[in-house]
């Protein structure tokens, strides 16, 4: 959800009304996913990288998350949505974490659409886990070495249980995956565009999985699957 303090900075405004303006953003793009019945949406909220930023940001992000949280919980709950953190919560302010923690065990019984939110992480940490995980249990026998594939690897990933994602939408003309799901979109689609998060709209959203829905999706032979 790129592009957020750029709106705000072209406006005169605060980077962090550029961040409310983008939590504005993803509630409509939320109700829209509903509204396809769309099962999976993963936003990309903070990344282990995010912490160089003034700390000034970084507060306000957490506060924004905190507010977000205790303003839309309870709306969330009733629409059916499944709140799922992925990352590395261990190093979020306690504040944070006790409302993330709120937030996973108030919807975790809602099955209409999973609502990844990538908190706090980054790929290579996420794949590096899972290699530590896997080692630890090869050191005690519990695995051996040649039963380690692709499925035991994902099995030990933040998402797991989840399906590689089908689409990646990136905004702002950002044209790279920043440490986003390096595993995992392996053979995703990507669509890019040059608006920024907080003027991305249902429309564009559409435009989005039109465009994707008319793509071959190969993944390495030559049958369309």
């Amino acid at each position: 959800m790129d592009g957020n303090g750029r709106w705000a900075s072209q406006r005169g405004l605060p980077r962090v009304m550029g961040h409310r303006a983008g939590v504005e953003a993803l509630r409509k793009i939320i109700e829209v996913s509903l509204d396809i019945r769309l099962k999976y949406l993963t936003i990309y909220a903070f990344s282990t990288e995010n912490w160089k930023r003034p700390t000034n940001e970084v507060k306000a992000l957490m506060g924004l998350l905190v507010e977000y949280i205790e303003r839309e919980l309870v709306d969330l709950h009733q629409k059916g949505i499944k709140i799922k953190p992925i990352g590395d919560l261990t190093a979020l302010p306690p504040k944070v974490l006790v409302k993330v923690e709120e937030a996973v065990k108030r919807t975790k019984q809602n099955q209409k659409l999973v609502l990844q939110i990538a908190l706090n992480y980054g790929g290579r940490k996420e794949i590096l886990n899972a290699v530590q995980k896997i080692a630890q249990q090869v050191a005690i026998r519990e695995i051996a070495p040649t039963e380690i594939n692709e499925a035991l690897i994902t099995e030990y990933l933040y998402t797991k249980g989840i399906p590689e994602p089908d689409l990646l939408i990136r905004t702002a003309g950002e044209l790279r995956l920043s440490n986003f799901l390096l595993w995992q979109t392996a053979y995703t689609e990507f669509w890019f565009t040059d608006v920024f998060w907080p003027e991305f709209t249902p429309e564009h959203f559409s435009q989005a999985i039109k465009d994707y829905a008319q793509r071959q999706r190969r993944f390495g032979g030559l049958q369309e699957n």
